[in-house]
Protein backbone atom coordinates (compact mmCIF):
# COMPACT_ATOMS: atom_id res chain seq x y z
CA UNK A 1 0.00 0.00 0.00
CA UNK A 2 1.36 3.38 -1.03
CA UNK A 3 1.56 5.76 1.91
CA UNK A 4 2.82 9.29 2.45
CA UNK A 5 2.71 10.44 6.06
CA UNK A 6 3.45 14.06 6.92
CA UNK A 7 4.56 15.14 10.37
CA UNK A 8 6.21 18.07 12.09
CA UNK A 9 3.47 20.65 11.86
CA UNK A 10 2.38 22.72 14.81
CA UNK A 11 1.96 26.19 16.25
CA UNK A 12 4.90 28.56 16.04
CA UNK A 13 5.42 32.28 16.45
CA UNK A 14 6.27 34.48 13.49
CA UNK A 15 9.98 34.31 12.78
CA UNK A 16 10.22 30.77 14.09
CA UNK A 17 11.06 27.52 12.34
CA UNK A 18 9.56 24.10 11.75
CA UNK A 19 10.76 21.03 9.88
CA UNK A 20 8.15 18.96 8.11
CA UNK A 21 8.75 15.32 7.22
CA UNK A 22 7.07 13.19 4.57
CA UNK A 23 7.68 9.50 5.20
CA UNK A 24 7.04 7.32 2.15
CA UNK A 25 6.32 3.60 1.92
CA UNK A 26 4.84 1.09 -0.48
CA UNK A 27 6.61 2.30 -3.62
CA UNK A 28 10.08 2.81 -5.06
CA UNK A 29 11.05 6.06 -3.40
CA UNK A 30 13.84 6.96 -5.81
CA UNK A 31 11.53 6.61 -8.81
CA UNK A 32 9.43 9.62 -7.84
CA UNK A 33 9.85 13.34 -7.55
CA UNK A 34 8.19 14.67 -4.42
CA UNK A 35 6.60 18.00 -3.77
CA UNK A 36 5.13 20.02 -0.96
CA UNK A 37 1.83 21.80 -1.38
CA UNK A 38 -0.22 23.87 1.03
CA UNK A 39 -3.78 25.05 1.30
CA UNK A 40 -5.01 27.80 3.55
CA UNK A 41 -8.72 28.22 4.42
CA UNK A 42 -10.59 29.80 1.56
CA UNK A 43 -7.59 29.70 -0.74
CA UNK A 44 -6.52 27.49 -3.60
CA UNK A 45 -3.90 24.82 -3.12
CA UNK A 46 -0.41 26.17 -3.77
CA UNK A 47 2.64 24.19 -4.86
CA UNK A 48 5.55 25.51 -2.83
CA UNK A 49 8.51 23.22 -3.34
CA UNK A 50 9.60 20.13 -5.29
CA UNK A 51 12.62 17.89 -5.40
CA UNK A 52 13.68 15.62 -8.23
CA UNK A 53 14.21 11.87 -7.95
CA UNK A 54 17.93 12.25 -7.42
CA UNK A 55 17.65 15.37 -5.31
CA UNK A 56 19.79 17.30 -7.77
CA UNK A 57 17.00 19.68 -8.78
CA UNK A 58 14.78 21.71 -6.51
CA UNK A 59 12.00 24.22 -7.05
CA UNK A 60 10.59 26.89 -4.75
CA UNK A 61 7.63 29.15 -5.19
CA UNK A 62 8.43 32.83 -4.87
CA UNK A 63 6.39 32.96 -1.66
CA UNK A 64 8.87 30.67 0.15
CA UNK A 65 12.12 31.12 -1.76
CA UNK A 66 15.02 31.89 0.55
CA UNK A 67 13.11 30.74 3.64
CA UNK A 68 12.26 27.08 2.94
CA UNK A 69 14.61 24.23 2.01
CA UNK A 70 13.57 20.86 0.62
CA UNK A 71 15.71 17.74 0.91
CA UNK A 72 15.35 13.99 0.63
CA UNK A 73 16.97 11.03 2.37
CA UNK A 74 16.78 7.84 0.33
CA UNK A 75 18.03 5.73 3.23
CA UNK A 76 14.98 6.80 5.24
CA UNK A 77 12.51 7.18 2.34
CA UNK A 78 11.73 10.63 3.67
CA UNK A 79 11.50 14.14 2.26
CA UNK A 80 11.94 17.13 4.52
CA UNK A 81 10.85 20.75 4.32
CA UNK A 82 12.84 23.05 6.57
CA UNK A 83 10.81 26.20 7.10
CA UNK A 84 12.55 29.24 8.56
CA UNK A 85 11.45 32.83 9.14
CA UNK A 86 7.84 31.74 9.20
CA UNK A 87 5.13 34.31 8.61
CA UNK A 88 1.44 34.29 9.54
CA UNK A 89 0.64 33.92 5.84
CA UNK A 90 2.40 30.54 5.89
CA UNK A 91 -0.47 29.20 7.97
CA UNK A 92 -2.02 26.30 6.05
CA UNK A 93 -2.34 22.55 5.84
CA UNK A 94 0.81 21.20 4.22
CA UNK A 95 0.72 18.12 2.01
CA UNK A 96 3.38 16.09 0.26
CA UNK A 97 2.68 14.39 -3.05
CA UNK A 98 4.49 12.37 -5.69
CA UNK A 99 4.81 12.25 -9.45
CA UNK A 100 7.18 10.22 -11.61
CA UNK A 101 8.14 13.39 -13.50
CA UNK A 102 9.79 16.34 -11.74
CA UNK A 103 8.74 18.97 -14.28
CA UNK A 104 5.13 17.81 -14.10
CA UNK A 105 5.23 18.15 -10.33
CA UNK A 106 6.65 21.66 -10.63
CA UNK A 107 3.70 22.45 -12.90
CA UNK A 108 1.34 21.21 -10.19
CA UNK A 109 0.47 17.89 -11.80
CA UNK A 110 0.27 15.02 -9.32
CA UNK A 111 -0.18 11.56 -10.79
CA UNK A 112 1.00 9.72 -7.73
CA UNK A 113 -0.17 9.88 -4.15
CA UNK A 114 -1.03 12.51 -1.57
CA UNK A 115 -0.41 12.49 2.13
CA UNK A 116 -3.08 13.35 4.67
CA UNK A 117 -1.59 16.73 5.52
CA UNK A 118 -0.17 18.41 8.58
CA UNK A 119 -1.35 21.73 10.02
CA UNK A 120 1.07 24.62 10.33
CA UNK A 121 -0.10 27.67 12.25
CA UNK A 122 2.05 30.77 12.56
CA UNK A 123 0.95 33.34 15.12
CA UNK A 124 1.77 37.04 14.81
Amino acid sequence: EVQLVESGGGLVQAGGSLRLSCAASGFTFDAYAIGWFRQAPGKEREGISCISKSGASTYYADSVKGRFTISRDSAKNTVYLQMNSLKPEDTAVYYCATDPDYKSLVAGIVRGSWGQGTQVTVSS
